[in-house]
C-alpha cells in the first residue's frame, strides 16, 4: 500500500520506503504517515525487546527533568522491563543524567554523555549569555569554571552548596549565577541517589569525566548527533532538528548530509529527511493507547 499522498500521479503510486528521487518531486507525507513513523521509531507501535542500555541509545537520551519519568517511558515501551535494571546502570555508571539537548536534563548512556555534549555546548554558551552571564560580566569565566571543577570533583554537591563555596572566592557575586556559569561551562552530570527508583536525594554534581573516569572529545560535528535524531524521531525538517536538540544553522550541516538522505514534504510543504533505511509503516497500522 502507498504510504505517500502526491499531486503527481507517478509519485502518488510510489512506495515510500525506496522511492526514486530522481524521478519527481519530493513524495509527500500525510500526517498519520509521519505519527506512524514517529511511533514505530519511539518503540510506541509495539513493545521491544530491546535491552534497557540499548534502548536508551537508540532514543537518543530520555527526557529527565524529573527522577521517575524515564522508568515510566521505558515501562511503556520495553517488553518486561523492571526498574531495578535501570537503577543498577545508573549506579554503575553505565547510564547518567546530564544537561543536553535544549539545555534540560536527560538520561542517556555514557558514551552519548561524553560524545553529545561538546557538540551542544553551543546552546551552553548561549544560555550564559542571559539573565546569570549579565551578572557575571566582570568575571573571569576561564577562572571561575576551573574553580568549580576542582570543588565538584572534590566532593559532589548541589548548585546552592557550589554557589556559597564560589562566593567564598567572589563575595561580590550572585551565588546563583555563579553555580548556574560552572552549569553552563562543566559538563555536569548528576550523581546517585538522584534518578534511583524508590531513594530520595538532591541533585547534587561532579563532572563528566571525574565520574566516568574519561575525557570529552573535541571538535565534534553535529552530522552523528543528526543522523541519531533521524532514527528515533523521523522523518524530520530542519526546524524540527533545531528545536529538539536546541542548536541553531543546521541547515549547512543537513545539507552535507543531504547524498545520504531521502526527501519527502509534508502537507504544508515543508521539506523533511529521513533515513533511507528507517521504518515508515502503514499509516493504518494499529497504534494502541501508550501510558506517557
Amino acid at each position: 500500500m502507498s504510504l505517500i499522498n502526491s499531486s503527481d500521479e507517478g509519485c502518488a503510486k510510489m512506495d515510500i520506503a525506496k522511492p526514486d528521487m530522481s524521478s519527481c518531486a519530493s513524495p509527500i507525507l500525510s500526517k498519520r504517515a509521519l505519527n506512524r513513523a514517529l511511533l514505530a521509531r519511539q518503540l510506541l507501535l509495539k513493545r521491544s525487546d530491546m535491552p534497557v542500555h540499548q534502548a536508551a541509545q537508540h532514543l537518543v537520551g530520555l527526557q529527565a527533568q524529573a527522577p521517575n519519568p524515564p522508568y515510566v517511558a521505558l515501562w511503556t515501551r520495553l517488553q518486561n522491563f523492571r526498574h531495578e535494571e535501570l537503577s543498577r546502570l545508573i549506579m554503575d555508571r553505565s547510564i547518567v543524567r546530564i544537561a543536553l539537548m535544549r539545555s534540560t536534563i536527560h538520561l542517556v548512556t555514557a558514551e552519548d554523555c561524553l560524545t553529545l555534549r561538546p557538540v551542544l555546548q553551543s546552546v551552553q554558551d548561549r544560555a550564559l549569555k542571559g539573565t546569570f552571564g549579565k551578572k557575571l560580566a566582570e568575571l573571569d569565566l576561564d577562572a571561575l569554571a576551573a574553580a568549580g571543577r576542582a570543588l565538584l570533583e572534590a566532593q559532589p554537591l548541589t548548585f546552592s552548596e557550589l554557589g556559597k563555596r564560589l562566593q567564598e572566592q567572589w563575595p561580590q557575586s550572585d551565588a546563583t549565577a555563579l553555580a548556574q556559569a560552572v552549569r553552563c561551562s562543566l559538563p555536569l552530570v548528576q550523581v546517585p541517589p538522584r534518578g534511583i527508583w524508590g531513594a530520595s536525594g538532591q541533585a547534587a554534581h561532579t563532572t563528566a569525566e571525574a565520574w566516568l573516569g574519561r575525557p570529552l572529545p573535541q571538535g565534534q560535528d553535529p552530522e552523528a548527533m543528526l543522523l541519531r535524531y533521524l532514527a528515533a524521531f523521523g522523518p524530520a525538517s530542519v526546524k524540527d532538528m533545531q528545536v529538539w536538540s536546541g542548536l541553531t544553522r543546521l541547515r549547512e550541516v543537513v545539507e552535507r548530509l543531504r547524498p545520504s538522505l531521502l526527501s519527502f514534504r509534508d502537507k504544508q510543504g515543508n521539506e523533511l529527511f529521513d533515513l533511507p533505511d528507517a521504518p515508515r509503516p502503514d499509516p493504518l497500522a494499529p497504534a494502541t493507547p501508550r501510558f506517557l
